[in-house]
């Protein structure tokens, strides 16, 4: 799938599925075109990447046909230029909670190379000579913008937010909005459920896509995209490998009868961030 497809699949409304790949070895991208994927979903907020190392992961997937969505670390303009500049089709930019931050970031997708006083001047009125607006049409057009809403502030916005030219998606982050919520990791809880639904139907309402990266199983998908949600970011690579490796292992000691004490508390490797997806596999 091209990024043109990829957007405009988005924009009719039709579900795209993809996943969190964290692994950055040179073998894993001919792995991953395998499956039945549309797009992959790099974070560099909370997994540490190089530039050029996600500049070389984000061109090889599209080169196999998956576009790339990247998560900056932090809802920068400067940051969104940087990364497509490195062969992302997509940006994600995390913890957004105001209008204005869509605005900067979508002058930074969608009329990437202009800043400073030019854009300023644009800002202000100043209409682009038809060249230039042509230019930067044909280049940025297939590029997506995508924020992540995970907090009380940004459901109190989201209809600004949402009312923002050039918005693309909307993704909810589960980890951070429950906290915001008060009801840490509480994935369950209805006010929490509630918060997900209304961002599903206030997006979609809009002619906006909206999803949910979510570690909660299949059923718990479905009923999100039964109710809209279009950007289905299901899991992470190294989730699915620590759930089939853990029941395959399980399974295979139990065979052999070999049973499992687990580790020597003294041997037991460190605690990941409570961000890390191996943590996430463990809440479900």
């Amino acid at each position: 799938m091209t990024p043109f497809e990829f957007k405009k699949r988005l924009a009719d409304g039709r579900r795209v599925y993809g996943t969190l790949i964290v692994s950055t070895s040179p073998v894993w991208p001919e792995a991953v075109a395998q499956l039945p994927l549309d797009f992959v979903f790099i974070d560099t907020e909370h997994v540490p990447l190089d530039r050029d190392q996600l500049s070389w992961m984000c061109r090889t997937y599209k080169a196999l046909g998956l576009p790339v969505l990247v998560r900056i670390p932090q809802a920068d303009p400067w940051l969104a230029r940087m990364v497509i500049d490195g062969g992302a089709s997509g940006v994600v930019a995390p913890y957004v909670e105001t209008a204005e931050q869509v605005v900067a970031l979508s002058e930074a997708v969608r009329l990437r190379p202009i800043q400073g006083v030019r854009l300023a001047a644009h800002r202000a009125g100043q209409k682009f000579e038809p060249n230039l607006a042509a230019r930067l049409a044909r280049n940025n057009g297939e590029t997506l913008l995508i924020v992540d809403i995970e907090s009380r502030a940004a459901l109190a916005a989201l209809d600004d937010i949402l009312a923002v030219p050039g918005l693309d998606a909307v993704l909810v982050g589960p980890h951070d909005l429950t906290y915001s919520l008060g009801i840490p990791e509480q994935y369950e809880h209805e006010e929490f459920e509630d918060a997900v639904r209304s961002v599903i139907r206030r997006a979609r309402a809009r002619g906006i896509a909206a999803g949910v990266h979510s570690w909660m199983g299949n059923e718990r998908e479905g009923t999100w995209a039964r109710a809209g949600a279009n950007l289905i970011i299901h899991e992470a690579d190294i989730v699915t490998f620590l759930r089939t490796a853990e029941a395959e292992f399980r399974k295979l000691r139990k065979t052999l009868g070999d049973h499992w004490q687990g580790r020597n508390p003294a041997q037991r490797a460190p605690r990941a961030s409570h961000r890390s997806p191996t943590i996430k596999r463990k809440r479900t």
